[in-house]
């Protein structure tokens, strides 16, 4: 999950290096990012690779304080869409290298992914794995029982089949964050923290070209990127932009099992309609998959514990699909949100509004394709097309809702909502 934070203007007093070079009254970029959370780090950092460093990111709290921080972290790049799973593929790299090229380790563990399917979703598993490989991307069908080997107490009675990625894993969503804005100031990108944009500002030709802060100041821009997730819609209608993102609750609960969990994939239950990760102290983040009724929220007012009935269908899946813990407790649960759009995929590209690129509506998945994310916006704003293979802007477009030509899974898992 990405986005932005809950709205500020007090600046903070350590932030020392931010305010030097913070601009009092009108300034000029080639490049301004509104969303200093993930994805708008990652879109800096790519700029960079490019050689643009005119680049400003604007935060109205502090960096990657937002929905970032309430990642799961999930790294895999089963999709039943074609460009998801190639977005995903193409960052893997990033998170496996990510010391050499952002000199952070950005806190991956590259302990595999799995997904298990019921006998009903047999079909459509061996269908998108024959996809993904068909991307280079390198997984592969496995039986039941090697499921069991990779998480020992695993219960599979009622598990057909499993994809297995040796290269997936689990990340750290604020670290990543924090590497790529890290890597991006270093090279010249300039941060502006404790600052809200109030709205957009048009120029002629109704054309966007720059942003309006609370504290009086403007920033004017050849090019705006929002990069704001959850809080997207509001800035978008200060243009009269209708943005077809909504903040969809996400209720995540950690688990103490009794003892340690110890070295396991990270796993989706598409049976269970539950996902499991093994957190670093050893005890599980259960996450839920079933999204036939999707509840949502107000980012900036919202409860951050999971309520009763999350709770208890959590110890029932969870008692269900891992029967032999010793002595399991519930040690805690927040509450994040997803930036849903109606087909629960992103947009990426040109605005209907001159001016204005947008990155948004990530749908849970904005983690585990951050860093290709970045680079193809940077291609995008560039040269208006992209060099990763197997990724068809045309499927981030904007325009594809009120065409009618949502983009979805090629092959849907019964039972698995829109997720996937």
């Amino acid at each position: 999950m990405t986005g932005t934070a809950h709205p500020t203007d007090t600046a903070h007093p350590t932030d020392t290096a931010q305010r030097a070079d913070t601009p009092q009254r009108a300034d000029t970029v080639k490049f301004l990012v509104i969303g200093g959370g993930l994805e708008g780090l990652s879109i800096a950092w790519n700029l960079t690779e490019r050689g643009e460093t005119d680049v400003l990111v604007v935060e109205k709290d502090t960096l990657c304080s937002g929905m970032t921080g309430k990642s799961s972290g999930i790294v895999r790049c089963h999709y039943g869409s074609p460009t998801m799973a190639a977005l995903s593929w193409h960052s893997i790299p990033v998170f496996e290298n990510a010391t050499e090229l952002l000199g952070d380790d950005m806190a991956f563990r590259q302990c595999g992914y799995a997904v298990i399917v019921g006998e009903e979703n047999v079909i459509p598993l061996r269908a998108n794995v024959a996809m993904q490989q068909s991307l280079g991307i390198e997984t592969e069908i496995i039986a039941p029982d090697r499921m069991a080997e990779l998480w020992p107490g695993l219960n599979v009675d009622d598990v057909a089949a499993a994809a297995w990625e040796p290269r997936g894993g689990r990340g750290e969503a604020y670290m990543t964050g924090m590497a790529f804005g890290a890597a991006a100031r270093r090279r010249g990108v300039r941060v502006r923290q404790s600052v809200r944009v109030t709205a957009l500002v048009r120029g002629r030709g109704d054309r966007v070209v720059g942003a309006e802060f609370a504290d009086g100041t403007t920033v004017h821009a050849e090019q705006v990127i929002l990069a704001t997730g959850v809080w997207a819609p509001q800035l978008g209608a200060t243009v009269g932009l209708d943005i077809p993102v909504r903040a969809q609750r996400a209720q995540l609960v950690l688990v103490d099992q009794g003892e340690p969990v110890q070295h396991v994939p990270t796993l989706s239950d598409l049976v269970g309609l539950q996902y499991l990760c093994r957190e670093p102290n050893g005890e599980i983040l259960a996450g839920n998959s079933d999204h036939h009724s999707p509840q949502y929220l107000d980012p900036d007012g919202y409860s951050n514990r999971a309520d009763t009935s999350t709770v208890e269908k959590v110890v029932e899946r969870l008692m269900h699909r891992l029967p032999d813990m010793p002595d399991p407790t519930i040690t805690g649960s927040y509450v994040g949100a997803y930036d849903t759009t109606p087909d629960y995929n992103p947009v990426i590209g040109p605005s209907p509004v001159d001016g204005l690129f947008l990155a948004v509506g990530f749908s849970g998945h904005g983690f585990k394709m951050a860093p290709a994310v970045g680079r193809l916006v940077a291609e995008l704003l560039l040269d208006g097309t992209t060099t990763m293979s197997g990724v068809d802007p045309a499927d981030c477009r904007f325009s594809r809702f009120a065409e009618g030509r949502p983009t979805t899974s090629l092959n849907p898992y019964v039972g698995a909502g829109e997720m996937r």
